[in-house]
C-alpha cells in the first residue's frame, strides 16, 4: 500500500477518534450532587436549582445565599417571572452546542434557573442612578426564578407602566423583544405591508401579531382551530387554521413571513412571499445534535431557487426595546396572553409544560404567591 494512503486512512481513524471522543463528552451527563451546606447565619431566600442535566425532575426548590449588590446594581425583589423554551434547553442542556458555548459540560455552570422577571427594586448601589427602591420593573437576567436578583442598572431593565400587572409585565422580556426585533430589524416591516405569522398563538406569536398592528401591517396568524378566536382577539386581520388548510398552498402572497414553528420547507415560501420580500425565522430545530444549524444549512442550500430573501433571528434583549415595549403595553397595544400559573415551588411542571408544545402566550411563575402559601 502506498505511503499517502497509510496517512491518509490514519488521519481519517483519528478523526473519527477525535469526533467520537468530542461527542461523548460533550453527550455525557454528570450525577446531581447534593446541595452543599449554607454557611451558618447567612441571609437566605428560595430559588430554583438545577446541579445537573436532565428532565424537569432535576429543578430543585432550595434555599439561596441572598445576592449582593454592587456599586452599579440594583436589588430586585421578585414578584412575577415566566418561563420560556431557553429554559428547557438549559435545563437539558441541549443541543449540545450550548455546553460547548458556556453552559457547563456534564453538568450546569450556573445552577440558577429563569430569565424573566418583574419586581419592585429593594436596594441600589451607590452608582445607581436610574433606579431607585420602590420602583416597579421588568427585565431579563438569570436566575429569575427566586424571590431575589441583583444585576447591573444598565443592562436589560426597565421601568414597569403603572397600569401593568406584574405578570402581564413578566411574561415579555424574552418573547417579545425576539417579535420586535423579528418584525423591526430582521424584517424590515413597513405601515401598509402583508404579514404573516406562522405560530400565531405561542409566546413569541402573540406578541408579534400585536407589535405589526401596531406598525401598521395587515396581520394574518396561523395558529390550530382552538386558537383561532384568541389570535383574533388580539388584532390579526386574518387568521388560517394549519389543520384544516395549508397557507403554503394559498394564492395569498406577503411582504413578511415570520415563521417561529419550522413546519414547512424553505422553498414553500416560494409560494407564500411576493418577489423580494423577506422570510424570518424565530429559533431553531429540536434535536440534540444538528437540530440549530438544519434551518440555515436548508436555507443555504435553498436559496439559489428563490426569490425572496431570508434571515435567521437570535435575539438580544436591551433596555431600549423593552423601554419601546413598556410604552406599547402604557397605551393597550400589547398585552400578554397568559395560559397558565405556577407558584415558584411547582416550576418543574410549568417548564413541563412548556416542553410539551401545548401553550397558549406564556406561562407564568408567581413567586410571592409561593411565599404567602
Amino acid at each position: 500500500m502506498k505511503l499517502r494512503y497509510k496517512i491518509g486512512g490514519t488521519i481519517v481513524v483519528l478523526l473519527v477518534l477525535a469526533l467520537s471522543s468530542l461527542a461523548l463528552v460533550l453527550s455525557h451527563n454528570k450525577a446531581c450532587p447534593t446541595a452543599p451546606e449554607l454557611a451558618a447565619g447567612s441571609n437566605t431566600m428560595k430559588a430554583i436549582v438545577y446541579r445537573c442535566y436532565g428532565p424537569p425532575e432535576v429543578l430543585q426548590l432550595e434555599d439561596r445565599e441572598m445576592p449582593t449588590v454592587a456599586d452599579n446594581e440594583v436589588l430586585v425583589k421578585i414578584e412575577a417571572a415566566s418561563v420560556n423554551p431557553l429554559d428547557w434547553h438549559y435545563m437539558r442542556g441541549a443541543p449540545y452546542v450550548m455546553r460547548l458555548m458556556g453552559a457547563g459540560l456534564g453538568a450546569p455552570a450556573d445552577t440558577s434557573m429563569g430569565v424573566d422577571f418583574a419586581g419592585t427594586i429593594e436596594a441600589v448601589g451607590s452608582d445607581v442612578t436610574r433606579f431607585q427602591p420602590g420602583d416597579e420593573v421588568f427585565g431579563g437576567r438569570g436566575g429569575a426564578f427566586g424571590e431575589y436578583l441583583s444585576m447591573p442598572e444598565d443592562r436589560a431593565i426597565s421601568l414597569k407602566p403603572d397600569n401593568v400587572s406584574f405578570e402581564q409585565a413578566a411574561a415579555v422580556p424574552i418573547a417579545a423583544v425576539s417579535a420586535l426585533q423579528a418584525l423591526r430589524d430582521k424584517g424590515q416591516l413597513q405601515a401598509g405591508q402583508k404579514v404573516l405569522i406562522n405560530g400565531a398563538s405561542g409566546g413569541v406569536g402573540t406578541y408579534a401579531v400585536q407589535i405589526a398592528k401596531a406598525m401598521g401591517a395587515e396581520v394574518t396568524g396561523v395558529c390550530s382551530t382552538r386558537n383561532l378566536d384568541m389570535v383574533r382577539s388580539i388584532g390579526a386581520d386574518h387568521v388560517i387554521d394549519y389543520k384544516k388548510d395549508n397557507f403554503t398552498e394559498r394564492e395569498e402572497r406577503y411582504d413578511l413571513v415570520i415563521d417561529n414553528v419550522g413546519n414547512h420547507s424553505f422553498l414553500a415560501y416560494r409560494n407564500v412571499l411576493k418577489p423580494g420580500g423577506m422570510l424570518v425565522i424565530v429559533g431553531g430545530s429540536s434535536g440534540n445534535w444538528i437540530g440549530p444549524f438544519t434551518n440555515p444549512l436548508k436555507a443555504v442550500v435553498g436559496s439559489p431557487f428563490v426569490d425572496y430573501d431570508f434571515a435567521m433571528l437570535m435575539a438580544v434583549m436591551n433596555q431600549d426595546d423593552l423601554a419601546f415595549l413598556a410604552e406599547l403595553m402604557a397605551s393597550g397595544e400589547m398585552s400578554s396572553v397568559i395560559d397558565r400559573r405556577y407558584p415558584l415551588s411547582e416550576v418543574a411542571e410549568a417548564v413541563a409544560y412548556s416542553e410539551s408544545g401545548r401553550a397558549r402566550g406564556k406561562i407564568i411563575v408567581n413567586v410571592v404567591a409561593n411565599t404567602t402559601e
